[in-house]
């Protein structure tokens, strides 16, 4: 799978423009906000652009999602229906984060725990990780061993856990029985920041390091 990441919105949030190199056919996890950019990248790059997945419902993951749908005649795929009230509410985290206008809208298809995502010759397996959001997913090529986590686990520290609907102790769940067992190889893009993997921050992160967390 090859990725593009995608600096977007005043947040610096980490859209992924990915794609299969073979059928060029492209996937947008995540796009939060400056469509324009992404639509250049596609041209960038001359790709098809099949699906837009989310990993969760923040206006800063999903701010630009209908508009790019609706200019591509494509589907929104994701997150997890536990987070339909988080893109309902969109109007309302438009105005509380300083965000452009945004209305409402609703998923084409949510995701279970366990679904496998094509994309040409390339496939994603989703994992459920509420915590952060009830509804949190993630995405994972196996065969890259490259994961799109959003604002579960970032370089150095985990996803807020003080909004509406959000549980700590289900956040580092998802983490230690989620993340952890696809392997301490996995590189991972995150919501906002640099990558990491999972090894390194089994070994280094202060609030999921394995000292911390040991039964």
């Amino acid at each position: 799978m090859k990725y593009q990441i995608i600096p977007v919105t005043p947040f610096q949030q980490n859209c992924s423009l990915i794609w299969c190199e073979k059928s060029g056919k492209a996937a947008v996890i995540d796009p939060g906000g400056n469509h324009e950019r992404i639509m250049d990248a596609l041209a960038q790059h001359g790709l098809q652009l099949q699906y837009i997945l989310l990993t969760h419902g923040h206006i800063d993951h999903v701010g630009a999602a209908k508009a790019l749908a609706t200019e591509c005649d494509v589907q929104i795929i994701g997150p997890h229906i536990d987070d339909k009230f988080w893109l309902e509410n969109l109007p309302r985290q438009s105005q509380n984060f300083g965000f452009p206008a945004c209305e409402a809208f609703e998923a084409d298809r949510y995701l279970e725990d366990g679904e496998e995502i094509t994309l040409g010759e390339q496939a994603l397996q989703v994992f459920h990780c509420p915590g952060h959001t009830p509804g949190h997913v993630i995405f994972f090529d196996r065969e890259e061993n490259l994961a799109w986590v959003g604002d579960v686990l970032f370089r150095g520290s985990i996803g807020r856990t003080d909004f509406p609907g959000s549980n700590y102790q289900q956040l580092i769940d998802s983490i230690r029985y989620k993340l952890w067992p696809l392997g301490e190889q996995v590189n991972f893009i995150p919501g906002h920041g640099p990558m990491s993997s999972f090894g390194e921050e089994r070994r280094n992160n202060p609030f999921v390091a394995d000292q911390l967390l040991a039964d």
